[in-house]
């Protein structure tokens, strides 16, 4: 049994059938795929690192926010999702398990791990929080709803969910970083600027 097997029968199917058997209902029925939709492609925290170039007050937000993202893509969508190839648990199940899981929303058309829209969420809500707490509160409830809303639906595992998680604050942090030393690279080659 490989590592991706072990992890998922061993962790993450159970966690993902005890969501199954215990908290799906009609209301989150409804609501879930809602809220997952908010991850998708990452547009929500593209669009709010948009806005917030407009206005210098917040420029450097959206600028993290940006940095932040495009490591996401590169490092999790580009390079990750490809090399490790782990499929997705309602594919799994019925693989190896010989049971279809009903799932609520369209089968997704690309690998699990990592979780994306887990990703480009923690991403966008720790830059947040980095920049302003009472936004940043807020953004990180919209981004926990989003992760869990994958492993509601079924289409990722909570491995997958969990690393996207650290990655997201990680790419967060970097994003930050990289943007703070760049704008004091800029002011000291430019101080009247």
């Amino acid at each position: 049994m490989g590592f991706w097997d072990y992890l998922a029968v061993y962790f993450d199917l159970p966690i993902l059938n005890f969501i199954k058997d215990h908290l799906w209902c009609p209301f989150l029925d409804l609501v879930m795929p809602w809220i997952t939709v908010l991850g998708d492609s990452g547009l929500v925290w593209i669009a709010i690192a948009v806005v917030l170039l407009f206005f210098p007050k917040t420029r450097k937000t959206g600028l993290a926010m940006g940095a932040a993202l495009i490591l996401g893509l590169l490092v999790c969508n580009v390079t990750l999702k490809p090399l490790v190839g782990r499929i997705r648990p309602y594919d799994y199940v019925p693989e190896h398990y010989g049971t279809t899981i009903q799932l609520l929303i369209e089968a997704q058309h690309d690998f699990s791990f990592p979780s994306g829209h887990t990703i480009a969420s923690f991403e966008g809500a720790t830059v947040l929080l980095l920049y302003n707490k009472k936004a940043g509160i807020a953004a990180m409830v919209l981004a926990c709803l989003i992760a869990f809303s994958r492993l509601y639906l079924y289409v990722h595992y909570p491995t997958d969910v969990i690393a996207s998680v650290i990655l997201g604050v990680a790419f967060g942090f970097l994003g930050k970083l990289i943007v703070e030393k760049g704008f004091a690279a800029y002011q000291a080659r430019h101080p009247k600027a």
